[in-house]
């Protein structure tokens, strides 16, 4: 896959990665009030995609999250939505539920989202890399070898040694597949950072998304669970004419389907989630 990186130099931290805001305006709405009680600074706070999906209000997403001023990559939505493609290029199976349930908020996406925003989405690149504390980052949406590859926690030491064979990147951080994790291959870390705008599948209401600080010559990382109105963001759904399904998930916090989903990540669902801190 060609890469289009966009660089955004030393960063200091203490730097804010999300990812999967999922036409979801109250999650992103919670977010930017977290960063801003955090002191977090736009140029520090990085969207790893996937701003339009799921839920009900694509547009007005997308519109604070340009309003904000954040860097961000391009996602396989921001990318199908930009090409006016027939699907949203998630890389779900033909015909599974993940596939048939993306028709009706895809179609809708594709209602929603003006030109404008179709313009930005396409300019936006595939990848972003910065330096923090010595280290060096590089984020993609799903994987190096394509953007809509879903890596996991369970993944084998062949998949990630496969991904970071394409980078010089101390660490990779990646989004797409929805539940945060971390994973060691030799010096070298891929990290999830997980999404905001859809839960883990653990059973609670919570996205997630990732705080990248320096201390000393080391780098702490941090996932962090985010509260949002979802009472809100499941009426919205209903109210605009999207399926019960997800518009329920985010008030159950359960998945309507582990299509997608490893055997491990599949034998955890309903499981809160605890994700010890990480120092790189």
């Amino acid at each position: 896959m060609k890469w289009t990186t966009r660089d955004l130099g030393v960063l200091q931290g203490p730097v804010l990665v999300f990812g999967g805001c999922y036409s979801n305006l109250q999650a992103t709405e919670a977010l930017q009030q977290q960063a801003d009680r955090l002191g977090i600074a736009p140029q520090q706070v990085i969207c790893n995609g996937d701003l339009v999906a799921y839920c009900g209000d694509p547009q007005a997403t997308v519109e604070r999250i340009r309003a904000w001023g954040i860097p961000v990559l391009q996602g396989n939505c921001e990318q199908s939505l930009a090409e006016a493609a027939d699907d949203c290029g998630c890389g779900f199976d033909p015909n599974s539920a993940c596939d048939l349930l993306s028709v009706a908020w895809y179609r809708y996406a594709r209602q929603q989202i003006n030109a404008q925003s179709r313009a930005w989405m396409a300019a936006l690149p595939q990848a972003l890399s910065f330096q923090l504390a010595g280290r060096s980052f590089l984020l993609v949406h799903g994987g190096l070898s394509s953007n809509n590859r879903f890596i996991f926690g369970s993944s084998s030491d062949a998949v990630f040694a496969q991904e970071l064979a394409q980078t010089d990147a101390d660490i990779v951080i990646g989004g797409h597949s929805g539940i945060p994790f971390s994973r060691q291959l030799d010096q070298r870390y891929w990290l999830n950072s997980g999404v905001i705008g859809m839960p883990a599948n653990d059973g609670t209401r919570d996205g997630w998304y990732l705080i990248l600080e320096p201390v000393g010559n080391r780098i702490e990382c941090r996932w962090q669970r985010l509260n949002f109105a979802a009472d809100a963001a499941s009426q919205q759904m209903t109210r605009v004419g999207l399926p019960d399904a997800y518009a329920n998930a985010l008030l159950s916090g359960i998945w309507p389907s582990m299509d997608v989903l490893p055997e491990q990540q599949r034998q955890q669902q309903g499981l809160e989630l605890d994700l010890p801190r990480l120092t790189l």
